[in-house]
């Protein structure tokens, strides 16, 4: 059983409520009856209801009815999420009406369900930017303790099997952050190793990635990724972590052998980190069109609570992989 079959029969072991802002969306609609049929998570439907139920009856969606639709125009449960708005977000300037009027944003709404308890977990980005599905998670949910970094990771399946876990390793942050700090770069690296636990039930050895390995080469860029390293290895000094290294080092055993003897990490990593969006976006893309890597992600990290991102060139099938692992995320 690989790791999205364990994490399937996880969900369904244990049906979270997972929330689906963009409700009549085609894809995430499609996505949603697979689901529902195959009794994944708990679905909460965002949109208008006619339209939805529309959609379902036109495209033969049968299983759509058990979902529970919510119409933000209709419901009277929107005074109760507009009044929280306002209260987590009036030292802030937001008046009532504000909160009224933004409540009804599919967005706000689907974080405000999960602050105020009836919802589990949320996934949106078939339509919008990563940054309108972050900036209500930040406002309404924050940041776990201990984190001020959101960042994001990628599940990365490949047919190299003698690298990583029989071929499996993840990767972060290829979404978020376009230059993080060599603090918010330690926090990156302690969150994706909390994901490679709770998400795909592997015990992480996290390579902190540079273009040298252990001082071969000086540069400004190393230093950042060194100090990284003592300071996620000071916040977490249980975990198996390493830097900096090259990516020969961290992924093949002779070379890390040779590059860095003596490192736990060296040779066997199975999360990377890299120093920068730049190389974490283009890194993953490249492995996955050189290789035929399967991508699955980005899963959003550092959230107090599960809200996950899609790409809005994404498929059916994405879809229903990132409500299993939304749902994985909140059994946790």
């Amino acid at each position: 059983m690989n790791i999205l079959e364990k994490m399937l029969v996880r969900a369904k072991a244990n049906p979270q409520r997972i929330v689906l802002p963009e409700g009549d969306e085609p894809r995430t609609l499609e996505a949603a009856n697979i689901q529902l049929k195959d009794k994944i998570a708990k679905l909460i439907l965002v949109g208008n209801c006619e339209v939805i139920n529309k959609m379902a009856a036109e495209n033969g969606y049968e299983y759509i009815k058990e979902a529970t639709i919510f119409d933000p125009e209709k419901d009277a449960k929107m005074a109760t999420y507009a009044h929280l708005l306002y209260e987590l977000r009036k030292a802030k300037g937001m008046t009532e009406e504000e909160a009224a009027r933004k409540a009804k944003d599919p967005l706000y709404l689907g974080c405000l369900m999960i602050k105020n308890g009836d919802a589990d977990g949320e996934l949106a980005g078939a339509r919008g930017t990563t940054a309108d599905t972050i900036r209500p998670a930040f406002q309404i949910l924050k940041t776990k303790p201990g984190t001020s970094i959101v960042s994001g990771a990628f599940l990365m399946f490949t047919p190299a099997k003698q690298l990583g876990e029989d071929g499996f390793l993840i990767f972060a942050d290829c979404a978020v952050n376009p230059c993080p700090s060599a603090q918010e770069l330690a926090q990156i690296a302690i969150s994706t190793a909390e994901t490679a636990r709770t998400i795909a039930g592997i015990e992480p050895r996290v390579a902190m990635l540079s273009f040298s390995t252990k001082g071969s080469a000086k540069h400004e860029l190393i230093d950042k990724v060194t100090e990284a390293t003592r300071i996620a290895k000071e916040l977490a000094p249980d975990l198996m972590l390493d830097g900096e290294l090259q990516a020969d080092a961290a992924l093949v055993e002779k070379v890390g052998a040779s590059k860095a003897p003596g490192s736990a990490v060296a040779g066997k990593a199975n999360v990377l980190v890299f120093p920068d969006l730049q190389a974490g976006n283009i890194g993953y893309k490249l492995v996955e069109r050189f290789s035929g890597a399967d991508a699955v992600g980005p899963i959003l990290q550092g959230i107090a609570a599960p809200v996950n991102d899609l790409s809005r060139g994404c498929k059916v099938q994405d879809i229903v992989q990132m409500v299993i692992i939304t749902a994985n995320q909140a059994i946790k």
